[in-house]
């Protein structure tokens, strides 16, 4: 793959036989930004698990201390009394079955996180194929079914990401952007990296963390030593 000089100017910034501690990743990562617009920063976790088993999955979510920096649209699935309650605490949209037609047929997706109440997951699984592969689907562990609504819009208007293994068993979450200072950035990497290490399944042989890379949306990756990180 062809890279553009721009990139090529970054990656010359970054030594590749290096794994860096957090710090000095953060801080070259938002010097090697090449993009003019204001970019996400991204984590990459290369896990030594299986998710084929349902044993190794890994799936949870955290509040970032300093937040993604990005605003995130919050649809709620709740029964009547409660869509009032969700738009009141921060919710952009709130509804129920009439909008079924409207995501499936229309294609209406103008939102980032949706939660409902567990009383209307039987609605909402109705909507699995269209949610499901844009990881989309409210799921308990994330903490997006729950009837304590007005909390979980707080959280994720707050800065609450969700984890979880892709298929090559690697986690990718965004940690904020650019334009955030270096402290903002390492704490919300150390956020991050404190919630996996915890989620550590039982049922993982040998090494959990294989390899844990910083990168920017157009820059380099640049390598964190795991050996820092689980000492």
């Amino acid at each position: 793959m062809k890279r553009g000089k721009k990139y090529q100017d970054s990656a010359k910034l970054v030594d590749r036989s290096i794994q860096y501690d957090a710090a000095e990743a953060v801080a070259l990562v938002k010097k090697a930004a090449p993009a003019k617009f204001d970019e996400t920063v991204e984590l990459h976790i290369r896990t030594g698990c299986d998710g084929r088993h349902a044993d190794q999955q890994i799936r949870g979510a955290v509040v970032l201390p300093h937040g993604t920096g990005k605003t995130v649209r919050v649809l709620v699935f709740a029964k009547p009394e409660k869509q009032d309650l969700a738009l009141q605490a921060g919710a952009d949209y709130a509804g129920g079955e009439e909008l079924i037609p409207k995501i499936q047929n229309e294609g209406w997706l103008d939102f980032d996180v949706v939660v409902a109440t567990p009383d209307m997951m039987g609605v909402v699984g109705r909507l699995g194929r269209v949610l499901g592969p844009k990881g989309l689907m409210p799921n308990p562990k994330a903490g997006t079914v729950t009837m304590d609504i007005a909390n979980a819009i707080k959280e994720i208007k707050a800065g609450k990401i969700e984890y979880r293994l892709d298929k090559a068993n690697i986690i990718h979450v965004p940690i904020g952007k650019v334009s955030f200072t270096e402290d903002q950035l390492k704490d919300n990497f150390n956020a991050i990296i404190e919630a996996i290490l915890k989620a550590k399944p039982a049922a993982v042989k040998g090494q959990y963390l294989k390899s844990v890379t910083v990168a920017s949306t157009m820059g380099p990756g640049v390598k964190v030593s795991v050996a820092k990180l689980t000492a």
